[in-house]
């Protein structure tokens, strides 16, 4: 698909409104939108045509302070002691633990079970129910959702007080190949500048076991070629993308292999160097966490595709960006106020092992483990958290933020500073990595605890009594609210719709605040391919099935068989070409071909809420039913007690269900069964259906008219968010509904919304 290759998108619109008095406020209009336009709505146009003006309207009385957000990856609050967790071998991560301590934990933080939903809620300061960013986007989705950029997104937030923006490392709000905006689409959310991955599944490709073509496929689980001792080479040429090339001979315990692969070249064993480069040198193919579709959005609106051969794109991916974020903060003037996102994909599948420079010293040397064991990932990534906690201790001291004490540890003091740091994780951490007495089959992709508790850190010049640990009940949405708060905007009044943010401010500055939230919510669904199609089934263990996995690839990354289409596992032989839909439909096929069956299916959308003491949980999925050996539309709900003690806490396993086999509960717990179903009834109903609805203000008009002009212009006629009927494209059938639907919304269609996408809630029990 042609898209526009240059672009410049500011959506500091007419929905964001500044906090600031009458003569401080800026002036704000929607992005320029020069392109071919609906005759009847010329005069329309020519007033979306005027530019934003993003700067403040008058100097704040005291200096805004910067803002440092680390987005980390798949990192549960079971990875770390120093929340007091992290099993028996915990990572050691002293710079992070130096932040912490010169600021407070938040010991009892929700975030999404997905990567992308989790993400949608910190920068939106919305539920996925809301933002329709239901789980991990993939490249089959459409991009109704994809974060829509009509979301007053942090940067676009933040413009209002003349921040500027850049991310870099991960996005995973959008996939380019559905997303109008293409490989601009970090852009049009609203930051000035990225610098990063926009992968075609939205996380590190598969690795590439050839170690760049130097052998058949299968043969180097980690991507490079091992020593001798273990099947490999001790010596040989190692090529560089620039096509230079050095000999290189093990000197030490660490394979050459792996030197010349963390160095961004691709090793030939046992080979001197060759002029010309040999013609099954590859470095076209993508791995892992080391070769990356790296691309720049430039402030000037231009973008650039970095080729896989320059050593941007084949530097680990723990580390480039962190190069990235250091010249750019360093490049900001001291009187501008910036906010950084540096999304960092460590500790996310394919685990592969860190540069050793990395790592404490006195680790053990890794070349020779098996990237495809679980029993090595879970060393592994170990490593590759060692390997962040290193990197931002990098970031920290080459930007000035910190310093190194004599014995080299970090010496860190946010009052010494005018920026604030925050640390957080999208969702918990993999299964099959997940550190005990936590629930590793109910982990990542599941609403449980261990799926959805995540560490939380904040550190700066705002915090009174640093070293402090907060237990009040927090979501990665208030973090949205946060960063208003610290440029002094009302989240609330500035932006038009619902906003599910609450305050966080107040646990920085008053060590006695109460708890503010009284219940806690998150939720993983379903994204919709066209016409209603989703992600195929993928078989974890013998037992369990999800459908989370957006492709193929990211579903045998995580150790997964494939049942979708393109499946090859051995188990899967006979299936229909296009393979199977459902998991339920794998448990079918494999009682009528005497496998084992499965018996543990995930769960098409779950929600789950809380308040201080217990946990609602709701399953809604395609139920095996053995004795039909059919699929059953079911929906489940579970009742926990659950707490956050250390070193053990109470959580949410299969055993604990109140519910379980039809147990009475007593009078207490029967009143909190009935207020949490109450609140998520109440909850989910509140986002009232809007058909035609573009541009998310709650009316259907010539707005929302333009939006479809300006997403079937930009899509080619292909998905965008103004393909209401959800087939693909973007078209008269769509402008049709828009047009049917002119008006505000009707109230109370919000139950209608809950109807559509949750089955009846059952009845409280007595």
């Amino acid at each position: 698909m042609t898209r526009p290759k240059d672009f410049s998108v500011d959506k500091s619109d007419d929905q964001t409104r500044p906090s600031q008095s009458p003569s401080c406020r800026n002036l704000v209009g929607r992005p320029g939108r020069s392109r071919p336009v609906l005759l009847s709505l010329a005069w329309l146009l020519a007033l979306l045509g005027v530019g934003a003006f993003s700067g403040p309207a008058c100097a704040a009385k005291k200096p805004l302070p910067n803002i440092l957000l680390i987005v980390m990856d798949d990192i549960g609050i079971d990875q770390w002691q120093l929340f007091g967790y992290g099993g028996t071998t915990p990572a050691a991560m002293p710079n992070i633990a130096a932040i912490a301590n010169a600021g407070i934990k938040f010991h009892n933080l929700w975030a999404m079970p997905a990567c992308s939903n989790g993400r949608a809620a910190l920068f939106t300061g919305r539920y996925p129910f809301r933002t329709h960013v239901y789980t991990a986007i993939g490249n089959n989705d459409l991009a109704n959702f994809m974060v829509n950029p009509n979301e007053v997104t942090v940067p676009q937030l933040l413009k209002q007080r003349g921040y500027k923006s850049a991310l870099f490392g991960k996005f995973h709000l959008g996939i380019q190949s559905n997303d109008p905006y293409g490989y601009g689409m970090v852009r049009a959310l609203g930051w000035d500048y990225f610098f990063g991955w926009l992968d075609a599944t939205g996380d590190p490709s598969s690795i590439d076991s050839t170690a760049g073509g130097v052998s058949p496929a299968g043969t180097w689980s980690c991507g490079f070629v091992r020593d001798a001792s273990h099947g490999g080479a001790d010596t040989g040429a190692c090529y560089a993308g620039d096509n230079t090339c050095t000999v290189m001979t093990k000197s030490g315990t660490e394979a050459p292999g792996r030197i010349c692969r963390d160095a961004g070249g691709i090793f030939d064993p046992n080979q001197p160097c060759s002029n010309p480069v040999p013609s099954y040198i590859d470095f076209a193919t993508l791995s892992g966490h080391y070769v990356s579709p790296l691309v720049i959005n430039n402030e000037d609106g231009s973008i650039e595709q970095v080729p896989s051969t320059d050593i941007r794109a084949r530097t680990y991916r723990g580390t480039v960006p962190i190069d990235a974020a250091i010249d750019w903060i360093n490049q900001q003037p001291k009187d501008q106020p910036w906010m950084v996102s540096l999304a960092v994909a460590t500790a996310h599948t394919p685990v592969m092992q860190p540069p050793i420079q990395l790592l404490p010293s006195g680790e053990p040397d890794t070349s020779n483990l098996d990237c495809s064991s679980t029993i090595d990932q879970r060393v592994l990534t170990n490593q590759m958290e060692e390997a962040l906690d290193s990197e931002v201790g990098r970031l920290l001291i080459a930007t000035g933020l910190a310093s190194r004490g004599q014995n080299n540890q970090l010496l860190y003091n946010p009052r010494a500073t005018n920026t604030v740091i925050v640390m957080v994780t999208d969702n918990g951490s993999l299964g099959s990595v997940v550190k005990l007495p936590f629930d590793g089959s109910r982990s990542k992709s599941t609403v449980y605890q261990t799926g959805v508790w995540c560490p939380g850190i904040v550190a700066g010049p705002q915090v009174k009594r640093p070293g402090r640990q907060v237990n009040a009940m927090v979501n990665i949405a208030d973090l949205y609210q946060l960063f208003g708060e610290l440029a002094g905007i009302d989240v609330h009044k500035s932006v038009r719709w619902t906003v599910d943010a609450q305050p966080v401010l107040p646990y920085l500055t008053n060590p006695a605040q109460p708890s503010i939230r009284k219940t806690n919510y998150t939720e993983i669904g379903t994204n919709l391919h066209a016409n209603g199609e989703i992600n195929g089934p993928c078989q974890y263990n013998t037992t369990t099935c999800t459908q989370i996995a957006p492709s193929k690839s990211v579903c045998e990354d995580n150790n997964g068989i494939w049942w979708g289409p393109g499946a090859t596992d051995p188990s899967t032989a006979g299936i229909p070409a296009d393979g199977l839909k459902l998991c339920c439909e794998v448990a079918v096929w494999q009682a009528d071909h005497t496998q084992t069956i499965l018996t543990d299916i995930y769960p098409l959308e779950a929600f789950a809420i809380r308040n201080p003491r217990y946990k609602l949980v709701v399953n809604s999925y395609e139920a095996y039913d053995a004795t039909a050996n059919s699929c059953a539309a079911t929906t489940s709900t579970e009742f926990y007690q659950i707490n956050e003690q250390v070193p053990v806490p109470k959580l949410d396993t299969a055993n604990s269900d109140l519910l379980a086999n039809g147990a009475t509960l007593n009078r207490q717990q029967q009143k909190n069964y009935n207020d949490l179903t109450a609140q998520l009834t109440k909850l989910l109903a509140s986002q009232p259906a809007c058909p035609g609805d573009i541009n998310l203000d709650g009316i259907v008009n010539y707005l929302d008219v333009a939006d479809w002009d300006l997403y079937q212009s930009l899509s080619l006629g292909n998905s965008s968010w103004a393909d209401v009927n959800l087939d693909g494209l973007t078209d008269s059938a769509d402008l049709a509904i828009i047009l049917q639907n002119f008006g505000s919304c009707p109230a109370g269609q919000g139950a209608q919304a809950l109807a559509a996408r949750l089955r009846p809630l059952p009845a409280a029990p007595r």
